[in-house]
């Protein structure tokens, strides 16, 4: 099967998009690391293609501040333990932080922070499914796939719209 993909321009950098016939398998962030999200299947750009369209609707929107969820159709592979932790993330309420140790918690097994921790880091779709909203337990930034300025950017974004002061110009 065959995936579409675009590349579209956002405030922390091109974002390329890839997408199935059933929905986004991935949002990279320029500059993240070859090979970190593996896809089965060759691509195609298809700007045009109606997932892709939708989802770059929906990120445009949301870093004009005028979106805080996403209901684009999602198809991300990943293991059972992979799906089940980015479900997770995905319920992380818009301008609010967890830790590792609490996703971990809302799973089922506290003990499981490092497993969670590495589950987000393979998490194909980027800022939708937004591991961006997951701290260490110190409240330090930790890791992200598109780096800890695009992490601190997207937090900020979220909180200065989530506390209604005003649109907020990523750099």
């Amino acid at each position: 099967m065959s995936n579409a993909t675009a590349t579209i321009p956002s405030p922390v950098g091109a974002l390329t998009l890839i997408a199935s016939e059933h929905g986004l398998r991935a949002a990279l962030i320029e500059g993240e690391r070859e090979g970190r999200v593996p896809l089965e299947g060759p691509l195609h750009e298809d700007p045009d293609h109606p997932v892709l369209a939708e989802a770059t609707r929906q990120l445009d929107e949301y870093f004009a501040g005028e979106r805080t969820t996403f209901d684009v159709a999602l198809d991300p592979e990943g293991t059972e333990f992979q799906q089940a932790v980015w479900q997770i993330l995905r319920a992380i309420p818009y301008g609010e932080t967890i830790s590792y140790g609490e996703q971990a918690r809302r799973l089922g097994d506290p003990r499981k922070a490092r497993a969670v921790g590495a589950a987000n880091g393979r998490n194909p779709i980027s800022i939708i499914v937004p591991c961006h909203r997951v701290i260490g337990a110190s409240g330090d930034l930790t890791g992200y796939a598109g780096g800890l300025d695009v992490k601190r950017s997207l937090l900020a974004l979220e909180q200065r719209v989530h506390t209604g002061a005003g649109q907020l110009t990523l750099s």
